[in-house]
């Protein structure tokens, strides 16, 4: 997927890039697998902020993906790779042979006329998806469920791609993208092959305004702020933060580790840090 450039004409096209969408065959989404998607600017379902810097942007609608590749034995064909504002990754429409129709993340190379098949006797080929245990080492997959019967959870953004290292026993060695080394029952299924859509991570917006567009707003550095509105603020001219970096409520930011889950401490076998 080539990157599309624009002439300085302004200011924001001077360094502006999208993507060609030259995959992209289907304009309109199968409005079948389609939802309402309303909007909650960063809110809970109490109503409070929880994400800040949130709200305005264009109105979306929720493609429904079938993340759980359950169509076990049912062949399918790709009908068309669409776009997702919802996501990074392209989709691909899925028409199974009992008329099913539906929604996976678009994988590279995989476009309209391609087979689509899940479950165990499935063969290694980039979209379909099976049990880790019958995937052969050095694979690359995406898609990748943690707990059995769940749905792919790991490894969907766009150009990305796992890599399965080893099998021990009832569990699996994964590395991540990240470059993190955890473990994964093999009864869990993935998806061969790495996702489309690889430049995603090599556009530039170009303004501000397209920011908006998704509906992400402006941030405020604490170091402009008063003392009142934040730890950093305050102070004659243009002067540090005076000590540790801490968010508006005191807690420490910009590198502290908030990770404490102790249920899947034990999966990891390499840290993506060291």
């Amino acid at each position: 997927m080539p990157i599309k450039r624009y002439d300085p004409t302004s200011p924001g096209r001077r360094f502006m890039s999208v993507s060609s969408f030259e995959e992209v065959t289907k304009d309109r989404p199968e409005k079948r697998l389609t939802k309402a998607l309303p909007k909650r600017a960063g809110r809970n379902a109490s109503g409070k902020i929880t994400v800040r810097h949130r709200g305005g942007g264009h109105r979306r609608r929720w493609r429904v993906i079938d993340f759980k590749r359950d169509k076990a034995g049912v062949p399918g064909v790709v009908a068309a790779i669409e776009y997702d504002p919802n996501r990074s990754a392209r989709i691909a429409l899925v028409h199974y042979a009992d008329g099913d129709k539906r929604y996976i993340l678009a994988p590279d190379g995989v476009g309209p006329g391609a087979p689509i098949r899940a479950g165990e006797g499935s063969e290694i080929r980039s979209g379909h998806s099976m049990p880790i245990a019958r995937i052969p080492l050095g694979t690359t997959i995406h898609n990748i469920e943690v707990q059995l019967g769940r749905g792919g959870q790991l490894v969907r953004s766009a150009g990305v791609g796992a890599q399965l290292l080893a099998k021990d026993g009832p569990l699996a060695q994964i590395k991540m993208p990240s470059g993190e080394v955890r473990r994964i029952d093999i009864r869990c299924s993935a998806t061969i092959g790495q996702i489309g859509n690889s430049d995603h991570a090599n556009q530039n917006w170009g303004k501000a305004g397209k920011s908006r567009w998704r509906g992400f707003r402006p941030s405020v550095r604490g170091m402009t702020m008063n003392p009142f509105d934040h730890p950093h603020g305050g102070g004659e001219g243009r002067s540090g933060a005076g000590g540790h970096p801490q968010t508006p409520w005191g807690k420490p930011a910009l590198g502290h580790r908030t990770r404490h889950n102790k249920a899947t401490d034990k999966m990891i076998v390499r840290r993506r840090k060291k």
